[in-house]
């Protein structure tokens, strides 16, 4: 290869480099800065961090860790989407032949099952910790209201994804749990009349449970994680110590 060759070589390089970062190699603090500024997954974390965020026993990761859950429930939740039939005579034979002839089906299934408990009692958690530390005091006050409504979401998700594998218990427990929302006030027939689909837990309440599951709950969950991680980051990051 000539010299010229190699010349045109490099600025094509450089030339694509640009292209992808816009900023040189980050060697000093204002490059760092940049770097992570110009970077759409680099932003999600601020360009400073103080000393008692990054301390385990003040967080316990328990934000993090009810994300990472999220994302393994996403990743699981697709894997078992190939195989399940939201049908009111094929669900449960689905979750048997899931179990016993789908590879990794049985191991998918027990992680996106434990995972979802586990990502209710971690965002619980998460809540009582930032309520123990006075994290929902302003200028957070509006962080707090996104944290709770996520505390819903989750709980929602669960509740939804309960009723799918189409077996006795998950059809008595939403009998009840609908049947329950059927004493609100002002809104409990309606309410019980769009859950179910109809006057009892049937193929039409299925259908709905698997919608509100896979699509409309995850997409909120999503953007409600969104403006919350970007609320932190505006609210000059993870409240301090009191």
């Amino acid at each position: 290869m000539s010299f010229l060759e190699r010349v045109d070589q490099t600025i094509r390089r450089s030339a694509v480099w640009r292209s992808l970062f816009r900023q040189p190699y980050p060697n000093d603090e204002r490059s760092r800065a940049y770097a992570v500024m110009n970077n759409v997954f680099l932003h999600i974390h601020p360009v400073r961090v103080r000393q008692h965020a990054v301390k385990f026993a003040y967080t316990f990761c328990l934000g993090g860790l009810s994300f990472f859950l999220f994302l393994v429930l996403t990743v699981t939740g697709v894997y078992l989407m190939f195989y399940y039939v939201p049908s009111a005579t094929q669900a449960y034979s689905n979750i048997l032949a899931i179990q016993s002839e789908v590879t990794f089906g049985l191991l998918t299934r027990n992680i996106h099952r434990w995972g979802a408990h586990l990502m209710v009692f971690f965002v619980f958690l998460h809540m009582m910790r930032v309520f123990y530390h006075g994290a929902y005091k302003p200028p957070r006050e509006f962080n707090w209201v996104v944290g709770v409504v996520l505390l819903f979401l989750t709980i929602m998700l669960s509740f939804t994804g309960y009723l799918l594998p189409w077996d006795q218990i998950a059809y008595w427990a939403i009998t009840i749990g609908t049947n329950m929302g059927g004493y609100a006030p002002l809104f409990n027939t309606p309410a019980k009349l769009i859950l179910l689909g109809g006057i009892e837990v049937g193929q039409n309440t299925l259908l709905r449970f698997y919608v509100l599951h896979i699509m409309v709950f995850p997409l909120l969950a999503a953007i409600f994680l969104a403006v919350h991680f970007w609320r932190i980051r505006k609210d000059g990051g993870i409240s301090g110590p009191l």
